[in-house]
């Protein structure tokens, strides 16, 4: 059962926590690929020089200005990056996620992303390798995360126990000093450490 969208309708930093230690599900055909989010980053709308709501609604960014729960995607270089809108509408916060540990799916992921199956933890460890593993593309752009009708969407992961790290961002260049990066502590797919 997907998370529901009042999970999403919350201030962006409590929703780039609290979805720590959930699955996305990714259905492709007869194929179903899991990964437990273990990293994400919270972006706080036009109030956060780093965010791309900063520079007001686009045509890029309106998704993160409609309802919560569904998928801002963006292409950064050769790479897409998944995020999901939260808080209410009109208000463009959104949740990066940084990295997935890989639960089902393996031999899929392994072939798109040109990786050693032994190799596991560099699969999903960063945005734009998650995305690749999971073929999260612009055809993602507002999927609504909420509905299992959906290619794409998040469950709940039961009995989930984690202790949680925050950090500043990284890999931006504004706002760098802002803790607003959450990983599960110890979690070796997280994509790196940075204190």
């Amino acid at each position: 059962m997907p998370l529901k969208r009042s999970f999403f309708d919350r201030k962006t930093d409590i929703v780039a926590r609290e979805i720590l230690g959930k699955i996305i599900v990714k259905k492709e055909n007869n194929i179903s690929l899991f990964g437990k989010i273990v990293e994400t980053e919270a972006y706080l709308g036009e109030d956060d020089p780093a965010a791309h709501a900063f520079a007001g609604r686009t045509k890029r960014t309106e998704v993160l200005y409609g309802l919560p729960g569904h998928a801002y995607v963006f292409r950064l270089r050769a790479y897409y990056c998944l995020n999901i809108v939260a808080e209410s509408e009109n208000s463009p916060g959104c949740v990066l996620i940084r990295a997935l540990e890989p639960l089902e799916g393996f031999d899929l992921m392994v072939k798109r992303r040109g990786v050693d199956k032994k190799d596991l933890v560099n699969l999903c460890n960063g945005p734009g390798k998650l995305c690749q593993a999971f073929n999260i593309n612009l055809n993602h752009y507002g999927c609504d995360l909420t509905n299992s009708d959906s290619e794409l969407f998040i469950i709940e992961n039961e009995n989930e126990r984690i202790e949680i790290i925050t950090t500043p961002r990284i890999g931006i260049s504004k706002a760098t000093d802002w803790n607003q990066r959450y990983i599960i502590k110890s979690n070796p797919y997280i994509s790196k450490y940075k204190f």
